[in-house]
């Protein structure tokens, strides 16, 4: 039985219950990074991304008068976070159909609108809506652990514009993205009644998440440390593309760009990739269920998420 406040939350609810301190400075340091890497690109360029310019990530990331992803998240907070997951590979492709034509102008200014959404939303709505439950593309998740999640996705597209000439990612976005990760996969795998846990270990340190009926924990790990049990290690950016299908963790794996330590721990967490098929971190998930349990290809049962 889930133990929770009373209030049919979770007693743990890893950063989303650390709270606006933690996160907020790092979705906004991470969205000012980004700025400054669509700033700096032709987004007339194709990205490695099939059929994507770094117009078609900037439009899908940005706020529209048809697109306000944060706002709907607000108002699926505050009416109890019910219904269905939305469709992330219709609305996608709604979007950026109808602003394929936009003035490279109107782009940059929809992203500026969306780091402003969310500047706003830690300034001014009541800090109870962080751990309220909203329904996001990957199932319900506290809104703040949402806003955080804002943070993996800048993190990776900021890696898909490096090589159109946009300036690297620091390591503090970096790891902001991982810490995401791990927020999102912990969350999840509590909210599925799965016991378990991993490190995200990068040179520079990283992020471990651990979950069980009662609710979830994220902490940071630092240089060189390693926690127990389930590990997967890599430099922080590998880790990004990994978890995001950018890169093959198989093939990573076999040329030892990253490391997986106690598998069959790492498999404890599989089931999510059920539950939530375009969850980040969804191919070392369906790895793990692949080289361990020969639970079939879930590789290709992953939502094309960009």
């Amino acid at each position: 039985m889930t133990t929770d406040d009373g209030g049919g939350r979770p007693q743990r609810q890893g950063l989303a219950g650390a709270g606006r301190d933690v996160v907020g400075p790092m979705v906004l340091h991470a969205w000012d990074v980004f700025l400054q890497q669509a700033a700096a690109v032709d987004l007339d360029r194709p990205t490695r991304l099939p059929g994507w310019r770094a117009h078609e990530v900037c439009v899908h990331l940005g706020c529209w008068p048809d697109h306000a992803a944060l706002a709907d998240l607000v108002d699926s907070a505050r009416a109890g976070g019910t219904g269905t997951p939305p469709d992330v590979d219709g609305t996608n492709a709604r979007v950026t159909a109808a602003h394929r034509d936009a003035p490279r102008e109107e782009v940059l200014a929809a992203l500026h609108r969306s780091r402003e959404a969310t500047a706003r939303y830690l300034a001014e709505e009541p800090g109870g809506l962080d751990t309220a439950y909203a329904v996001s593309t990957v199932g319900r998740l506290p809104l703040l652990s949402v806003v955080l999640g804002q943070a993996y996705e800048l993190a990776v597209h900021g890696l898909d514009l490096v090589p159109l000439g946009a300036p690297p990612p620091p390591p503090e976005v970096l790891q902001a993205g991982l810490a995401a990760l791990a927020e999102v996969t912990g969350a999840l795998a509590a909210s599925s009644g799965i016991r378990g846990g991993a490190g995200l270990v990068t040179p520079d340190g990283g992020w471990a998440f651990a979950a069980d009926r009662g609710g979830w924990t994220v902490r940071r790990l630092g240089a060189g440390e390693r926690p127990p049990g389930a590990v997967v290690e890599a430099a922080a950016d590998v880790l990004l593309e990994a978890a995001s299908g950018r890169v093959n963790p198989a093939a990573a794996l076999v040329r030892r760009r990253l490391r997986v330590r106690d598998l069959p721990e790492l498999m404890m967490l599989a089931p999510i990739v059920e539950s939530a098929p375009g969850i980040p971190g969804g191919p070392i998930l369906a790895l793990a269920a692949r080289t361990v349990g020969g639970a079939g290809d879930l590789l290709g049962r992953l939502r094309g998420r960009r």
